[in-house]
């Protein structure tokens, strides 16, 4: 009787913490909207203005918006396996690598890519590193640093949450 007692307190305790993993992750779902007022956005970068999240125990789908400085935004999909593979896509005729991890530590999206683009026929590779957390209120995070032939520069998009 008490080892199946102790089966049952195992399995009620392993279930928790799966199920609590599984909410965190569903937290990222949604549409999230940029909150300038408390973005850390160097000059001349593009601006993250939209994302919308779909995430599932073992991938994302997101379909992100920025804006290039010119007061349009441009939008492109993307779906990665939360494994670490690399995926490649095109991006308005610019290859894409990139890949996603999730943090069970940390409760984050961790995520690399490197897009190439051509300058005067020179092809620069534009890397960036996300770390994606959520906050108290709908707020999501997203900190990233970004390297090119022009340097290095850090910031971070924060982003309020308007539906589900």
């Amino acid at each position: 009787m008490k080892k199946i007692l102790l089966q049952i307190s195992l399995i009620a305790v392993f279930t928790a913490f799966a199920v609590d993993a599984s909410c965190q992750k569903s937290a990222f779902s949604g549409t999230w909207k940029l909150d300038r007022t408390k973005s850390v956005v160097p000059e001349y970068i593009p601006v993250l203005t939209q994302i919308t999240v779909k995430m599932k125990a073992d991938s994302i789908l997101t379909e992100r918006y920025y804006d290039i400085g010119d007061g349009q935004e441009y939008p492109f999909d993307e779906n990665l396996p939360l494994n670490g593979s690399n995926v490649s896509i095109n991006i308005y005729d610019m290859p894409r690598k990139a890949n996603v991890t999730w943090s069970d530590k940390d409760n984050t999206v961790n995520l690399t890519s490197t897009t190439t683009f051509y300058d005067s026929g020179t092809p620069v590779d534009f890397s960036s590193k996300e770390t994606w957390k959520i906050g108290q209120s709908n707020v999501m995070t997203i900190s990233f640093v970004n390297k090119s032939t022009q340097g290095e520069v850090t910031g971070q998009f924060v982003l309020n949450k308007v539906s589900q």
